[in-house]
C-alpha cells in the first residue's frame, strides 16, 4: 500500500513539473502575439531649470550646465535626443536627456535647462505647452558631429 502511494504521489509530482514549463511556454508565446503599442510622442506643459540646479549632479551622473542643451524627462531613456517643440510659437530645439524629472505631482512632461528654454523663448513665462518626439538615429548623429545641441 505505501509503494502505491509513493508512485501515485511521485506521478502526480512529475506531471506538475512537467505541466508547469509547457503552460508558460504557451503564456509567453500568447505574450508574444499581443503587441503592446508603445507612446512615442507627448504633448504636455515644460518648465525651465537654471541658475538654482547649476553644478549639480544629474541621473547620468554628469554636472548640469545651464547652458547646454539638456532635459529632464520620465518619458524617455537617458541619452536620447529628443525634439521639443513650443506649440504656443512653432519653435523648436533638439536636447539630450541627461536627467530625470520633473515631479510627477507637478503634471508636467519636461524640464528643460535655461538655454533649451531660452531657443524656445519661454523663459520669462516659466511654462510652455509642448510637442516631444524622439529624434532619429541619423538626425542625431548630424546634430552630434555638428554640436547643435550645445551652445557654442
Amino acid at each position: 500500500m505505501q509503494t502505491k502511494l509513493r508512485i501515485l504521489g511521485l506521478t502526480v509530482v512529475a506531471s506538475l513539473l512537467w505541466t508547469s514549463p509547457t503552460s508558460a511556454a504557451t503564456q509567453r508565446a500568447k505574450a508574444q502575439k499581443v503587441t503592446k503599442k508603445l507612446k512615442v510622442s507627448y504633448i504636455g506643459t515644460a518648465s525651465w531649470y537654471g541658475k538654482q540646479r547649476q553644478g549639480r549632479k544629474m541621473a547620468n551622473g554628469q554636472r548640469f550646465d545651464r547652458r547646454k542643451l539638456t532635459a529632464a524627462s520620465w518619458y524617455f531613456p537617458l541619452g536620447t535626443f529628443i525634439r521639443v517643440v513650443n506649440v504656443n510659437n512653432g519653435q523648436s530645439v533638439v536636447v539630450i536627456i541627461t536627467d530625470r524629472g520633473p515631479n510627477l505631482r507637478l503634471h508636467r512632461i519636461l524640464d528643460l535647462s535655461e538655454a533649451a528654454a531660452a531657443r524656445l523663448d519661454y523663459v520669462g513665462q516659466g511654462l510652455t505647452k509642448v510637442f516631444i518626439y524622439p529624434v532619429v538615429s541619423l538626425e542625431t548623429l548630424v546634430l552630434y558631429r555638428t554640436r547643435v545641441f550645445t551652445n557654442r
